[in-house]
């Protein structure tokens, strides 16, 4: 359906690919994998017209119908959630148009010829309508505003009274409800609870009978969706015939036969160069090292590609604090609402952490888990009960809005520096280091970072520090999935306390011992793991 090939792209003096090639065929289920920066985005955009490529050629089958979700919403507003949701389907409503014109023309007198070149492009559009699910939009919609976590209550709400992170999942409904030939989701999930991952997870691999191209830093939604894995790395692009973690192995593999290879090679090379060395004054043996001379120039030589630079982080030596970390007993939360009513959050929970114990907080969005983590953190208070952190309890505490409350003006170093004010330069460097900041990428200022840079410089601020209780709001928000896998493998080593909110279901199931449920109000508490929750609750 789609073919590039022999892709070049170059930003700047950045060179993108050189030569790559990549097909999407029909109904096939790609995942797009590489560091930041490699070009991702920029396959997308190269697929869309949106940027073009410096050599190479593009080509798109005929009448296919492209669905691109990407990480910018654009202007909102003037509609209802509902609205915006439909008129994402533009063409479909053209068609609609076109098919009631066509029925109007067929009530009035012409010639045989002319009516059946009429009938011919009737019968053509009510194909497309059809095909489009025209006859059934607005109950689509509806159905996949629901999915996403917009209930039927707020179908007819003003669109631009929704957050950024809310018109995301509106974004998304609109591609969803296009039912495009080809679907390109880039980061679909960065804004999704983990029920609305499920349900979205699911409508890909039962409903959508398209091709799919997607990145993705959920690990378990990448390995339940794509087939086939395509890895943008070394200006080129390389295809693995399974999953994300068919990839990971067969990606290994692949690099020891290029390690062997390569080792063979220069093996080679030295004794073929120490020959020409040894022989070049020679006259006798003038033929000889000259032939050596241009088998040498002759062979491709086997490069290395550079290792990727992932996050690196160990915890020190933490203090030990009491066995009761946290204790909550009837506690209850109520925020006012501007028309002077009140919003119930939770009421009467109780719950007691344990050192050691890594708690996963669930429950549907709005349940109040980043509540309760507030007022676990201090950064508002509860209504009516208690919340008492125990003896020697020493807290850390990562919010979804940290990034926010980042000094822009600030470099990389400076904000590091004034989270740790007793650390020599040299600890400083090295630990920047250890979240990917190095040589003068420290000095970049707040406001120069991406979403996924911002929250390493968050997280290397909070972990540094010596923490035995952390509470983390969604803290693999904006990370890629081997700085989630580094996270995850230092979070398990912890020997403090961890209470959680993530909606990455690989990191949960790889982490948590305990599960608080947060449901209608009430906290329930589940004495297992991830899956234990699942089995016990039904919701797996």
């Amino acid at each position: 359906m789609i073919h590039l090939t022999n892709i070049t792209r170059q930003h700047g003096d950045h060179i993108l690919f050189d030569k790559a090639s990549l097909q999407i065929l029909k109904g096939s289920r790609t995942g797009l994998v590489g560091a930041n920066g490699s070009g991702k985005s920029t396959i997308f955009r190269l697929i869309t017209g949106e940027e073009e490529p410096d050599g190479g050629q593009i080509s798109i089958a005929k009448k296919s119908t492209l669905g691109y979700f990407s990480q910018s919403t654009g202007e909102m507003a003037g509609r209802s959630v509902l609205a915006e949701v439909i008129a994402a389907a533009g063409n479909v409503s053209e068609l609609a148009e076109a098919i009631a014109t066509m029925e109007e023309a067929m009530s009035t007198p012409m010639g045989d010829d002319e009516m059946a070149n009429l009938l011919d492009r009737y019968g053509n559009t009510v194909e497309a309508f059809e095909n489009r699910g025209g006859y059934d939009l607005e109950p689509r919609a509806k159905a996949i505003l629901t999915g996403l976590g917009i209930g039927p209550g707020d179908h007819h709400r003003p669109v631009e009274s929704f957050s950024g992170g809310w018109k995301m999942r509106i974004a998304l409904a609109g591609i969803l409800l296009i039912n495009p030939d080809v679907l390109l989701l880039d980061e679909p999930t960065n804004h999704l609870d983990v029920e609305s991952i499920v349900w979205l997870e699911s409508w890909l691999i039962n409903e959508f009978k398209g091709a799919l191209l997607m990145t993705c830093h959920d690990h378990e939604f990448m390995n339940r969706v794509a087939k086939r894995t395509i890895e943008v790395a070394n200006r080129t692009l390389t295809t693995y015939g399974g999953n994300y973690d068919f990839y990971m192995i067969e990606r290994e593999i692949r690099r020891e036969q290029l390690m062997a290879s390569y080792r063979r090679q220069q093996e080679m090379l030295a004794k073929e160069e120490d020959f020409i060395a040894r022989f070049a004054a020679r006259v006798s043996h003038a033929a000889q090292v000259q032939s050596r001379v241009k088998k040498l120039e002759k062979i491709e030589r086997i490069e290395l590609p550079p290792e990727q630079r992932i996050m690196k982080f160990e915890f020190g030596v933490l203090p030990r604090s009491g066995d009761d970390v946290v204790a909550i007993k009837e506690l209850s939360k109520v925020w006012p609402l501007e028309d002077g009513s009140e919003k119930s959050v939770f009421s009467g929970i109780s719950g007691m952490v344990k050192r050691g114990d890594k708690i996963a907080m669930v429950g549907i969005n709005g349940a109040g888990k980043s509540t309760l983590l507030k007022v676990m953190a201090g950064q508002t208070e509860a209504t009516t009960g208690s919340l008492t952190i125990g003896a020697n309890a020493h807290m850390g505490y990562f919010s979804q809005h940290a990034m926010e409350i980042l000094n822009p003006k600030k470099s990389v170093f400076d904000t590091v520096q004034e989270a740790l004010p007793m650390a020599g330069i040299g600890t400083i460097r090295n630990l920047c280091a250890a979240f990917l900041f190095c040589g003068d990428d420290v000095d970049k200022r707040i406001d120069m970072l991406s979403g996924g840079e911002k929250s390493r410089v968050v997280l290397a601020t909070l972990l540094a520090r010596p923490l035995n209780l952390l509470v983390l709001d969604e803290p693999t928000n904006h990370l890629d999935i081997q700085s989630r896998e580094i996270l995850l493998g230092a979070l398990q080593a912890f020997q403090g306390t961890v209470i959680l909110v993530s909606h990455d279901r690989h990191f949960l199931r790889s982490l948590v011992t305990r599960v608080f449920e947060i449901d209608h109000g009430k906290m329930l508490t589940y004495e297992g793991d991830y899956d234990y929750y699942l089995s016990k609750s039904e919701r797996g």
